[in-house]
């Protein structure tokens, strides 16, 4: 069980980290490995709080989760990033981009039947 969770930290980080990426990349003229100064704090941010979450056992997405642990300016910036990218990813990373979008399925039927 351990190594489930180890590896559903490391996706998380991982699709996070794509998703700022895309956002600098258009909306900053980034370059795809170097962020601005500010998508790089909070993918550092984003990271160190998926690495520091207690309930990734049993969460799917932050956003489904009970407690936040994002700061509000911290929290604010990545749902804008989130918003931006969520449906761009289906073109530069399209198997991620269907996966997020199976789980999303499945923790909304899951979330329906609890209700």
């Amino acid at each position: 069980m351990a190594d489930k969770v180890v590896t559903k930290r490391e996706q998380e980080k991982k699709m996070v980290s794509q998703m700022i990426a895309l956002y600098c990349k258009k909306k900053h003229g980034g370059k795809s490995v170097c962020l601005c100064k500010d998508c790089e704090a909070l993918d550092r941010y984003a990271r160190e709080r998926s690495e520091k979450c207690p309930f990734m056992e049993t969460k799917t997405f932050c956003s489904n989760c009970k407690i936040h642990c994002y700061k509000p300016e911290m929290r604010e910036k990545i749902r804008e990033v989130m918003r931006f990218s969520g449906p761009r990813m289906i073109f530069s990373h399209p198997i991620a981009a269907m996966h997020h979008v199976i789980a999303t399925k499945k923790e909304k039927k899951k979330l329906e039947k609890e209700a």
